[in-house]
């Protein structure tokens, strides 16, 4: 439930509103409603209420939270809604890693509005919501293939397609319930330290359940949000994009009542291996976390990056790029665990030490390696015989696939039971609440976008 506040009358539409709110926690945030009547056009009037809640957002320090229920700009009103849109956007753009932005989905945006959604942060997705840049009529004069809106831009496409929805709700009031617990792990603006959350889950709590969760296969599946669910206070994980390539998951949860980001491979989704959408899911998410001061925890069980000639021919290298510039510039308390498999290009970007991370620990299963037994053979003994490659894989995995090189070589800093992960991860968050780290002055970094 939110408290609204007094807000500026002078700025208020007959069917838009901006207000200061308070959340679930009683902590302040701007919230502005566009087009409260479904089907509205965005008006110019509109379009100047978000630049001004953003403008007032940033002034006080505080969250911007946009609820969204337009459709296209308003026709009537010609090039003054565009220009009204473009400066909307700029006024975004400079909230952007400075305080949080959220989107409400609430209805349909479309056009120029549709794009303003791409630029939050997170955006909160209602069902039966549609959001395009193209309506359907257009579509289907350039390509000649019929769409409906649904079919275009529906909920299920914003969430599992397009990658647009963090968190899909059912309805108005359960989207704000999403966006008091989203916030309440987040400080109100980047020079503020994440909250401290009171819970009575004990740090040192051992979590027995967590090795019986990878199964004897080396490749056998198993959802890693068991781990990160034993690992976490009370068991609570704000999974975020759950349904946009789920070979990575990612969201926040507080562990000894610090909030952090936590990335994590799923190996129930194409083995837990890398592609173009979970590179850029996982990139975006690091450097939200880096922003807004959440230390960063990652789980590691990956055998790469997944190969494909339609991968590379899209731009694997640029878009692989994303997270691994994503975690070398960040600079919040960075802790790496590896569960299983972590090999070659994968085990780079998934923040491995030499990408600076602050701590890096493996479980006793870890294998972390160029490559694994078999395509190693495959490349070093091509001539040998089916025999002697059973052999020399077997050599290999007791040589290399275990923690203890790696750890030899100052890559992991600890190998450490799966019941002490959360104790470990815990006493780090601790260590590291005092990491400073200052980056080299520069206009802005050229992120490969």
């Amino acid at each position: 439930m939110t408290i609204t506040e007094s807000a500026d009358a002078a700025e208020q539409t007959p069917r838009s509103r901006r207000n200061v709110e308070r959340g679930s926690d009683g902590r302040r945030r701007v919230v502005v409603r566009i087009a409260a009547i479904a089907e509205a056009a965005l008006t110019t009037s509109d379009a100047e209420l978000i630049a001004s809640a953003a403008a007032n957002a940033l002034d006080q320090g505080v969250p911007l939270v946009v609820e969204f229920r337009a459709n296209g700009p308003a026709a009537d009103e010609e090039l003054a809604v565009t220009f009204a849109v473009g400066a909307a956007a700029r006024a975004l753009t400079a909230c952007s890693g400075r305080v949080p932005t959220i989107g409400v989905l609430h209805g349909d945006a479309v056009a120029g509005p549709a794009l303003l959604l791409g630029l939050l942060d997170h955006v909160i997705v209602v069902e039966h919501s549609h959001a395009f840049v193209s309506g359907p009529a257009m579509v289907s004069e350039f390509t000649g293939v019929e769409f409906n809106r649904t079919e275009l831009g529906g909920t299920a496409v914003l969430s599992n397609q397009a990658g647009l929805a963090s968190l899909m709700a059912p309805d108005i009031d359960t989207a704000y319930t999403l966006v008091d617990e989203l916030l309440a792990v987040l400080p109100a603006n980047n020079q503020e330290p994440a909250p401290i959350l009171a819970n009575g889950d004990p740090i040192d709590r051992p979590v027995p359940d967590a090795a019986d969760v990878i199964p004897e296969s080396a490749t056998g599946a198993y959802d890693v949000r068991d781990v990160i669910g034993e690992v976490v206070d009370d068991g609570w994980f704000l999974e975020l994009r759950s349904t946009y390539a789920t070979n990575l998951v990612t969201g926040v949860a507080t562990i000894g009542g610090l909030p952090v980001g936590i990335v994590a491979n799923q190996p129930m989704a194409i083995a837990g291996t890398l592609d173009i959408p979970s590179s850029q899911k996982g990139g975006r998410f690091v450097a939200f976390c880096d922003a807004f001061n959440l230390p960063l925890v990652t789980f590691v069980d990956t055998s790469g990056f997944y190969p494909g000639k339609d991968l590379e021919w899209r731009g694997m290298i640029r878009y692989g790029a994303q997270l691994a510039f994503a975690y070398a510039r960040a600079t919040v308390p960075r802790i790496n665990v590896t569960l299983r498999k972590s090999y070659g290009g994968a085990y780079i970007v998934m923040d491995s030490k030499n990408m600076g991370n602050d701590l890096a620990f493996a479980w006793p299963t870890a294998e972390i390696a160029v490559m694994g037994a078999k395509g190693a053979v495959e490349i070093l003994h091509r001539k040998a015989s089916a025999d002697e490659r059973a052999e020399l894989e077997g050599a290999y995995e007791e040589r290399l696939l275990n923690p203890y090189i790696a750890a030899q070589r100052g890559t992991v800093d600890a190998v450490i039971t799966p019941d002490q992960t959360r104790a470990e991860i815990a006493q780090g968050l601790q260590l590291l609440a005092s990491k400073r780290e200052v980056l080299p002055r520069r206009k802005h970094d050229n992120t490969p976008l």
